[in-house]
């Protein structure tokens, strides 16, 4: 009978001792995203509005004309940094399908009319989310400079 208590103690003791694995809150990283984004905001003196899907964006010029739309085809030049200033991305001019961009592209750039430049401010969620992807790690908030050049 002695066995029995000192084997279940011991297998207590283990169990016990085991550290739980922390279970990922999408609430709790979008709380987090939208506070530093409010904060770089902050930092920076940058009026943004805030889009239902958590993603905030600031057009710095509207351009003129028709608006893109999230299934546009688009040209643009932009440069992709995150919050603590590092360059992770920059093109002069490329042609990208907007349904093979991140979320927060698809949702930011129609604020645009062609010849247009906006600040895009990404939570994590609208970007690369738990997995990151080259130069941006997990979770990580974005900011881009996007000036569209042309769309159809």
């Amino acid at each position: 009978m002695k066995k029995y208590f000192l084997l279940f103690g011991l297998f207590f003791v283990v169990l016990s001792s085991c550290k739980k694995a922390e279970v990922f809150s999408p609430a709790a990283q979008a709380i987090s995203d939208d506070q530093a984004i409010q904060a770089y905001l902050l930092a920076y003196n940058i009026k943004a509005t805030k889009d239902p899907s958590g993603l905030y964006y600031s057009i710095v010029t509207p351009g003129t004309g028709a608006y893109p739309t999230s299934t546009s085809n688009v040209a643009v030049s932009y440069t992709g940094k995150l919050t603590d200033g590092t360059v992770f991305d920059t093109a002069p001019s490329v042609y990208l399908q907007l349904p093979n961009t991140i979320k927060g592209w698809q949702i930011g750039v129609p604020h645009i009319n062609s010849g247009g430049t906006i600040m895009l401010f990404v939570p994590s969620a609208l970007g690369y989310g738990l997995t990151g992807s080259g130069a941006v790690g997990p979770n990580a908030v974005m900011v881009f400079t996007i000036t569209l050049q042309g769309f159809n």
